[in-house]
């Protein structure tokens, strides 16, 4: 039905099983007049103790905790979910042209897709620029039409572009919402140097595995709508 899709704790489409609690904010300095990221791997001196999830250095946070979601069919490990003080950040990466960001056109088209399913969207400025906030139809346990909010932030890299979609309170609270926003601008992106078409997902990695490459049929969450898995 629609294509923003809750996963449950234990499916094994969305979960990889990787935890990460206590880990310490201390991270390596940038190498650029930026006061703020998200970061490529070029403006850092090293990774420092930031998580490796392969395409993502994702900085840790005290009491965080870190789920891999996984597309089923193909284990290729889509997307990173941090659940931190009550809320949750969902983090995809994606490559980009090289002389244009994406941000804008995929911000129209998530504006669209949440309308047509019912929802509704607001674009404003945000802490990265502009963001949309959305109301996401949802079905409640009597069977009522509900609404969850969403917020949706994204940044246009050197060939990359990073999304995020916080829920929960941070989705609508501003000062809910410090210390996810705080964990996506000093993200690392670790984009390599192969040659990729606009918007291919680059696959993460869980946490001490092997990477999985990712194939021309891996799934586009940019296409079909971005995929949450709700923390609890």
């Amino acid at each position: 039905m629609s294509v923003f899709r809750r996963g449950k704790r234990g499916d094994p489409e969305v979960e990889a099983g990787s935890t990460v609690d206590e880990v310490s904010p201390d991270a390596a300095e940038p190498l650029t007049d930026r006061d703020r990221g998200p970061w490529d791997r070029d403006e850092v001196a090293e990774r420092g103790r930031r998580v490796d999830l392969g395409a993502l250095w994702v900085p840790g946070r005290d009491g965080m905790q870190l789920r891999m979601e996984v597309e089923k069919s193909s284990k290729i490990v889509t997307a990173a979910a941090v659940s931190l003080e009550g809320s949750a950040l969902q983090l995809q990466v994606f490559a980009a042209p090289r002389t244009a960001g994406i941000w804008d056109e995929i911000r129209s088209e998530i504006a669209a897709s949440v309308t047509k399913q019912g929802g509704s969207v607001d674009d404003l400025p945000g802490p990265f620029g502009r963001e949309l906030l959305a109301r996401l139809p949802v079905r409640t346990a009597e069977g009522r039409t509900g609404h969850r909010p969403a917020r949706f932030i994204g940044h246009d890299g050197p060939r990359w572009f990073l999304r995020g979609v916080l829920t929960g309170r941070a989705a609508i609270e501003p000062s809910e919402a410090v210390a996810l926003e705080e964990v996506f601008a000093d993200t690392v992106v670790v984009r390599g140097g192969e040659p990729r078409a606009p918007r291919e997902l680059l696959a993460l990695t869980v946490p001490g595995s092997r990477a999985v490459p990712a194939a021309a049929a891996a799934p586009d969450p940019l296409t079909r709508g971005p995929e949450i898995t709700e923390i609890h």
